[in-house]
Order: C-alpha cells, then structure tokens, then sequence
C-alpha cells in the first residue's frame, strides 16, 4: 500500500498529517481551497460541496458533486477532487483564472451576493452541468416546468444548497442559461475515462486507523478483528457525528467501493440492490421500475446527500425515522446480511430490534437489500416535514396495495417516525385486505391507522400531529387513486 493521495485540481497530494478523522472540507482549506466552505457541518447547507469522479451511469466517469464537511478526507484516497478554484480553468482551457461557463452565468445574473454559498453552489451547478443526458428540449416554450430548465437543467441538482442573502430566483436563472460544455473542456472529456479505481487504504496516525480492503471477504474478515469498528460508505451519518457531536474512532473501515457491495440486479422474481450503492445511483439504474422507490428519492434530503447516502447506511443506523425504512417495509424487502462465516437473509420487519439496534451481529454487514417481485401496483410515500425538501420527517408513510376488481387483495403499509423503529400497520393492513377499496373502508381504515406505533411529543411533531396525519395519509392515498381512476 502507498501513502494515501488525493488529486485535487490535477495535483496529487498526501492526505498526512491529517488525523484519520479529518473531513475532506478541512483537508482542502488547510491547503489554501478556502473557496470550500463550512456552513452547517451537517450536510444541510451545501457551502462545502466539490465535484469528486465516480462512476458514471451513461459514461464512464460522472462528475459528482458531495459534502466536503461529512466525508473523512482518508475515503478519498487515490480519487480525484475538483474545487470552485479548479473548474475555472478547466471549464476554459488555456485561459487561467477566466471563469468557468457556471460561474460567468451566477455572475452575470447576480447570482452571488455575499459569496459564502456561492462556490457550492457552482460546484452543484457544475455537476449538473456535465451530465451526460442532460440535453435542451427541442422547443425551449414546450416541455418545462419550474424545476427544469430549457437546457435540461434539473433544479433538483440544487436542493442540498442554501442561500442566505441572494434568493433564488437569479441562481435559478444562472442554472437554467447554462449551455453545453465545449469539446475542448477538459472536464467534459475525462466522462469518457475510467474514474481511479478503488485503492486499498491504510491510515494509521495518533492511535486511530482508517481502513479500506479490496474485497468483500477481507473486509469481513477484518471486522471479525475489529468488530468495533465504525463502518462508512457515504458518511452522511457518521460525519454528522465527527462533527456536531465530535465522535472519534479507533477504527474506521469504508465498505464504500467494495464491488460486492456495488451491485444491481433485475431478476424473474426479485431487485437486489447492493449496500453501497448511492441513492443516485440506484435512481438512476432504476430509472423508474420501482415506482415507490422513484416516490421516495426526490424526497430523501438533497441531491448532494444522495450522492453519497445508501440503503446500507440507511438501515445500518437503525433511525426510526430514516426516509426508506418505511418504504422498503411496504415493499416487502429483505437484508442480506454477510460476515466471514457466510450469508443470512431477514425480513425487514424483523429486522429491527429496538431503537437503533437491529439483529445484525458484530462482524456482519448489510450486503444488499432484495425486493421481491411482482410489485403492488398502487404505490404512494408521504412524507410529512416543515421543509418540501431537504428535511427530517416528522412522519413517513409508505403504501403498496394490489387493488382487484375493486377489493384489496393486499395492503402493505410501513411506518416511520411513529416508533422506536420502522413499523409496519399490521392493524391497518388486515382492516383494508379483503374489503373493497371505497370510501367506508378506507375512513374506517384510517382511524385504525390513527392508533398504530406510539409517537411522541417533540420538536418536530406532536403526538396527536403525528397520528392525525396517519389517518390522513390514507385518505389521500384514496383521494389519489380515485382521481386517477376519473381522469
């Protein structure tokens, strides 16, 4: 193993002296980047994003772009980095310190007031910017809405940053005036490259070790060792921890790149979807077979949290109110849980044990979630938060039912936010199979619904809010079906 490097802005640097802990934001400002920015130091405010190469889903390579304030700067060993400072000269070859054509736009339009938020911004923009299927719409009157631009620019690449003093709307329209990448843009033309391939990683300094292996198998058999070790894939939720709470750890291995863990496979009878897939990812892969999982993504956090979060991660940390637990209850899923010795499957419903605690024992890892086919055809998610976008649920509500000739032959419903973990509506899955879908069921429905889990007062939601808006997700999931049935 080699000492651990990073390449930012086409420069390789050593990640020593830097503590095993020390966040990729505080690596990059430490070296002069002090374009990045801390705002939040939770992933909320997108002032730290930068662009990192990952592998792309229509070419080779994607330019992502991630929080810089969650991601341990030892999870980047041997990939490369872009800063706001690096796009300038990338974005026009040959012409040091012009802009690049996502900073002349925030520019030109007043885009940028104070400039704390602006370099994330670009950043953000600058992902979207050089994706690869984004393209214009052939007729710029047609085919829009106020989330997508003209140019194919989704807004949705926006959600994870923040603007204090600018507003909006000018962002919006720096977004939405962006053009194609020239041909000569040197970013543009490292899509068509392999991303660095994962390196195996050890950084031991002060007492502390941070821990990467090339297979499954060596990780596992390196759990076993350390079976404390703190496990990360995206760190959006450990990196909450290094920083709000200041955890630190003796161990940290990174199950991130693993391609054991990377996988997606369509079968006859079931989706695996591998544990350190992205969220992203898995949406964009998907792209839409599983339309209760396409309800979810665009109301899970933001794009940048996307980017790094997974489902592994999601369920790791056993949150009782964690967007997807609900979801794949609905859907019935199963984890794959993998140690040294072999594999095991359990039913998400039995998976968790009580608050933050699962059935997964020390030394084993979340290797992939399975939903079996064939899908229930009428789907909804609700998710109930004070913010549309980029927010903690006060309440989550996912259902699947099989509706046939008017009667429900099935009702799967998973809860969060309403428990110590994600439930499923047990009571109120028996109260809807076998009787017909029709207003008099489902208002008797949803006053069962009203009564499941045991929800508590707290900053985010009363009790009572929680379970008046139980009932009331099942009466819109009723008012949308009967609409779509009309129309």
């Amino acid at each position: 193993m080699t000492a651990p490097r990073i390449t930012v802005n086409g420069t390789e640097a050593p990640i020593s002296p830097a503590a095993p802990h020390t966040t990729v934001l505080d690596f990059l400002r430490e070296r002069g980047l002090t374009g990045t920015k801390e705002g939040c130091a939770e992933g909320e405010c997108g002032a730290c994003a930068v662009l990192v190469a990952r592998p792309g889903t229509n070419e080779p390579t994607d330019w992502v772009a991630v929080n810089a304030c969650l991601l341990p700067a030892a999870t980047l060993d041997g990939q490369e980095v872009v800063t706001s400072e690096g796009l300038a000269t990338a974005g026009t070859p040959g012409t040091p310190g012009t802009l690049h054509p996502v900073q002349e736009e925030m520019a030109v339009r007043g885009g940028s007031q104070c400039g704390y938020c602006t370099p994330g911004f670009v950043c953000s923009m600058a992902a979207e910017y050089y994706r690869p299927d984004r393209c214009a719409h052939p007729d710029p009157a047609e085919g829009t809405d106020p989330e997508h631009g003209p140019n194919g620019f989704d807004l949705h690449a926006l959600s994870g940053n923040l603007c204090r003093c600018t507003g909006y709307r000018p962002i919006r329209d720096a977004a939405f005036a962006v053009g194609a990448p020239a041909d000569e843009d040197p970013l543009a033309r490292r899509r068509a490259q392999s991303p660095p391939a994962p390196v195996a990683t050890e950084y031991v300094r002060d007492g502390s070790a941070f821990l990467r292996r090339n297979t499954l198998g060596e990780t596992l058999r390196l759990l076993r060792e350390r079976p404390d070790a703190v496990v990360v894939a995206g760190s959006t939720d450990w990196g909450v921890e290094v920083n709000i709470r200041s955890r630190r750890a003796d161990c940290v291995i990174a199950v991130d790149r693993l391609p054991e863990l990377r996988e997606l496979r369509v079968g006859s009878d079931a989706v695996e979807i591998g544990a350190a897939l992205t969220l992203t990812e898995i949406e964009r892969r998907l792209d839409g077979r599983v339309p209760l999982l396409a309800e979810l993504f665009p109301q899970f956090a933001s794009r940048l949290i996307r980017n790094g979060a997974t489902l592994g991660g999601n369920l790791g940390t056993g949150s009782p109110i964690g967007d997807s637990p609900p979801v794949l209850l609905a859907l019935e899923a199963s984890v794959v849980l993998a140690d040294a010795d072999g594999e095991r499957q359990v039913p998400l419903a039995e998976y968790f044990t009580g608050y933050r605690q699962s059935v997964r024992r020390p030394g084993e890892l979340i290797r992939a979630v399975r939903l079996p086919l064939p899908l229930s055809p009428v789907v909804a998610f609700h998710k109930i938060a004070k913010r549309r976008f980029d927010d903690i649920s006060s309440v989550a509500v996912a259902f699947a039912l099989d509706v046939e000739d008017g009667i429900v032959r099935k009702a799967r419903i998973g809860l969060g936010g309403v428990a110590a973990t994600p439930i499923r509506a047990l009571t109120t899955e028996e109260a809807l199979e076998g009787r017909p879908w029709t207003a008099e069921t489902v208002d008797a429905a949803a006053r069962v619904l009203r009564a499941e889990g045991t929800p508590l007062n707290d900053q985010r939601a009363s009790a009572a809010y929680r379970s008046a808006m139980l009932g009331q997700s099942l009466l819109k999931l009723y008012a949308q079906t009967t609409e779509a049935v009309s129309s």
